[in-house]
């Protein structure tokens, strides 16, 4: 009795210290999620409000806590089939009487009239010795899946992360859009009323003033649906950020032109989806079904169960704890399935084609990220070229602009015409303004395409 309960005083301040340390460690670790927001690389756009937004979407975005969540889910799986491994102590007590009854034989001694109370108050310790490894496996799969949830939670930081940057940007870019179309709008207003006084005065025909009126007409519509398509981003940006009750008018930003563009790298490396979640998750999936099937083999084999009691037996509850009332016991039950139905051979041959599934999905997967990898800088590269492109054709507007603004002076050009020149200029430096934003969204889309990684040296770590 002394030995049985040294023993559970062990047992109870051996739990105690487990908990104990863990909880420290827990407190030690550092928060792994701020890795994933790569901070140091979205500095990169020499941008502080960029940064902020992906800091309060960190904070606050419900899909990045749902992403997290789940992580901590899957580590309680862990530890339900981790304790799996380990023995299992309970107490199962059992309080029964007989009351008077036919007669009762023991050999040769008859009892004529029998009823008693029995009293059982045991601990009961069953244990299954992994003799096979099997529990270790299952331990194993959880675990491979595990690693699967955090790719998945590293893809959701990945992509919340690229979508409040293009959000953001594209934000920026309908700023400078409004602000030239309002221009337009303005200028196309003083043309119409120019040509209106020309039309009365007999110096320009009707259709001439109609088709002024006409495209004034068409700037409005486009100056409306840029504020509309403002409205929209900065809606979804609020959404992303988590910003509800913050007036989305009134949301910070800085100016285009401020915005630092990335150069790209003549090409990137294939083994750069080495670090996407997509292909990560494939390879942690046929080591998990691998291990699965091992599972499945070693269920064929026989199982051996260890299982003991010990406690207090009495047949008077006031003598429960007395002399000669601890009563033990300990077995050894070996066990296997002889028929199942044909079950376990269904579920081995399931887990075989999974694990075949599982191979023909990493070979797509590898394919597929290559391809992104050279979609996403084919693409920059074009918007590159455009952008190049766009600043030529603004500069030429603008030595346009430059001469006929001189003609203007010496009396050679029209208030009208240099209107008209000035539009020319302002078109120009929408192309401009959209072929930069895109630029920039193109480098947010290679940050993506190869897992949240710093393109720019990519090709450097490999």
């Amino acid at each position: 009795m002394k030995i049985l309960k040294i023993l559970l005083t062990l047992f109870i301040l051996l739990c105690s210290f487990n908990i104990t340390a863990e909880a420290k460690k827990q407190k030690n670790i550092p928060d792994y999620r701020i890795e994933y927001l790569n901070l140091d690389w979205w500095q990169k756009y020499n941008d502080s409000v960029l940064t902020d937004y992906i800091t309060t979407a960190f904070k606050n975005n419900q899909d990045l806590k749902i992403a997290s969540l789940n992580v901590k889910q899957s580590e309680q799986v862990i530890k339900m089939a981790f304790a799996g491994q380990l023995p299992q102590i309970g107490f199962q007590g059992d309080v029964f009487r007989d009351f008077t009854s036919s007669t009762v034989k023991f050999g040769d001694v008859i009892i004529p009239e029998y009823n008693q109370s029995n009293f059982f108050l045991p601990l009961t310790m069953s244990y299954e010795v992994d003799i096979w490894g099997e529990n270790y496996l299952r331990t194993k799969s959880f675990k491979k899946q595990h690693e699967i949830v955090k790719q998945n939670e590293r893809a959701s930081y990945i992509s919340l992360t690229s979508a409040v940057a293009s959000q953001y940007f594209n934000l920026i870019k309908f700023d400078r859009l409004i602000k030239d179309q309002e221009e337009l709008v303005k200028l196309q207003t003083e043309i119409a009323r120019l040509e209106e006084i020309k039309y009365k005065n007999g110096l320009c025909p009707v259709t001439e003033l109609m088709d002024e009126k006409q495209l004034l007409t068409q700037l409005t519509e486009e100056l409306n649906v840029y504020i509309d398509k403002r409205d929209i981003v900065a809606r979804q940006l609020g959404v992303l950020t988590g910003l509800r009750e913050k007036d989305l008018s009134q949301m910070a930003r800085t100016d285009y032109s401020k915005l630092t563009l990335l150069p790209l790298p003549e090409a990137i490396n294939a083994e750069v989806i080495q670090y996407r979640p997509d292909y990560l998750k494939a390879e942690e999936y046929i080591e998990k079904v691998g291990v699965d099937a091992k599972v499945a083999i070693r269920d064929f084999l026989p199982k051996f169960i260890l299982y003991g009691q010990a406690g207090f037996s009495a047949y008077n509850l006031g003598n429960i704890f007395g002399n000669h009332t601890f009563k033990s016991l300990f077995g050894f039950m070996p066990s296997i399935d002889l028929f199942t139905g044909g079950a376990k051979m269904a579920r081995l041959k399931w887990t075989k084609l999974e694990l075949e599934k599982a191979q023909q999905m990493y070979e797509k997967t590898i394919l597929t990220s290559i391809q992104e990898v050279n979609d996403s800088l084919s693409s920059a590269k074009t918007r590159e070229k455009n952008y190049n492109e766009s600043i030529k054709r603004y500069n030429l507007e603008n030595e346009k602009y430059t001469l006929a603004d001189k003609k203007f002076n010496i009396g050679a050009k029209s208030n009208l015409d240099l209107m008209k020149d000035m539009e020319k200029l302002i078109v120009a430096d929408k192309d401009k303004v959209n072929s930069r934003i895109n630029y920039l969204i193109s480098t947010v889309n290679i940050y993506k395409a190869i897992g949240g990684k710093d393109f720019t040296i990519i090709n450097d770590n490999l």
